[in-house]
């Protein structure tokens, strides 16, 4: 309880967003070393989601927080807000069959991309666990931040 209401206040932290967002090299590592039971910044529920890459057909992992919702993990292509979607929202419209590593183990997993009002309420759920989340939807307004059940199969 203390760790969450810890990770709220930094994510409502202007500052804390570009620090977090150098962690993400570390995070890959730590959560391939650790196969999901570490992550950098370990007050958020983290997962890390292998797909295979649309061009490349090569795998690709991605260290990514999650909200859990009923028997499904949670995943938003935010990129920090950054201006294009991650790597992985494409790859998971191209192939939504995937694998997410959480406490070291891997379950497979089917994408649905949520859209019209289960797409806001699950944004909601993001926003509640990680205020910044807010700023990145402000700071990505010129694109559609994807959001994802990952339906364990």
């Amino acid at each position: 309880m203390v760790w969450k209401s810890l990770w709220r206040v930094a994510g409502s932290i202007p500052g804390f967003t570009p620090v977090a967002k150098r962690t993400v090299t570390i995070d890959r590592w730590l959560s391939r070393v650790t196969r999901g039971r570490v992550v950098a910044l370990g007050m958020a529920p983290g997962l890390l989601l292998t797909t295979v890459g649309r061009k490349s057909g090569q795998e690709r992992k991605s260290p990514l927080q999650y909200v859990r919702e009923s028997d499904a993990y949670v995943v938003v292509g935010s990129n920090w807000g950054g201006p294009h979607a991650p790597g992985w929202v494409h790859n998971l419209r191209a192939e939504p069959r995937a694998t997410v590593t959480i406490g070291g183990r891997d379950i497979t997993v089917e994408a649905h991309e949520a859209t019209g009002e289960e797409r806001e309420r699950l944004w909601q759920l993001f926003v509640d666990q990680w205020p910044g989340y807010a700023r990145y939807r402000e700071q990505a307004s010129h694109r559609t931040l994807r959001i994802f059940r990952l339906i364990p199969v």
